[in-house]
């Protein structure tokens, strides 16, 4: 069978990928690194990188991607057995644990870029739901309507998020007290109507 030029890209840039994967682990490179280090140290050319992934951001962006998405199925396996806190509690343990630092701040480090150029980092940008997607299913599973059970999973991971942000910027430990406020804030889960003003 003879491959299209494109299914011939898509396979060697999941095989860099998976390389890339297999030396950098639950971490990310260093946005200090160079490709060319990158390259070296994946045993490979820094033209191939450049080719497949744009850019170090590309890289990083790409490789975020697949461990996320690599975390959270693990996460949706707890979620089909759990309820909405025990889902909140999973993805605070999850992401927070010593060794998913590095990952935090790279995660931070795209995000930052994406927010100065979102169409260079779309896809990157359209995986940022998917936990907010499942913990939106938990919350309709248990009782509310549609659009309240997203707009407590939004309000929820944005916490999450900003909370490890705190974490990476200033080394604070929140441990469970902060996932306990988190959960006490989504209590009763309706989300607070604002009256329009006079």
């Amino acid at each position: 069978m003879i491959l299209s030029t494109s299914e011939r890209k898509g396979s060697a840039r999941e095989r860099l990928l998976a390389r890339l994967l297999d030396a950098f682990g639950e971490a990310l490179p260093s946005p200090e690194m160079s490709l060319r280090e990158i390259a070296a140290r994946i045993e490979t050319s820094h033209a191939l990188l450049r080719y497949h992934f744009g850019s170090l951001s590309g890289v990083l962006a790409t490789m975020l991607k697949a461990q996320r998405s690599r975390d959270n199925e693990a996460l949706l396996a707890a979620a089909q057995q759990g309820t909405f806190d025990d889902f909140v509690v999973a993805i605070w343990r999850t992401y927070t644990r010593p060794e998913q630092l590095p990952r935090a701040r790279g995660f931070f480090y795209v995000v930052g870029l994406a927010a100065y150029s979102p169409e260079d980092f779309r896809e990157f940008i359209d995986s940022l739901d998917d936990l907010t997607n499942m913990l939106a299913s938990l919350a309709e599973r248990e009782g509310l309507d549609t659009k309240e059970a997203r707009d407590v999973a939004t309000v929820t991971i944005a916490a999450i998020r900003g909370l490890l942000l705190q974490e990476v910027l200033t080394s604070a430990v929140h441990s469970e007290d902060a996932v306990a406020l988190i959960l006490r804030m989504s209590k009763g889960r309706s989300v607070p109507r604002t009256s329009p003003g006079p």
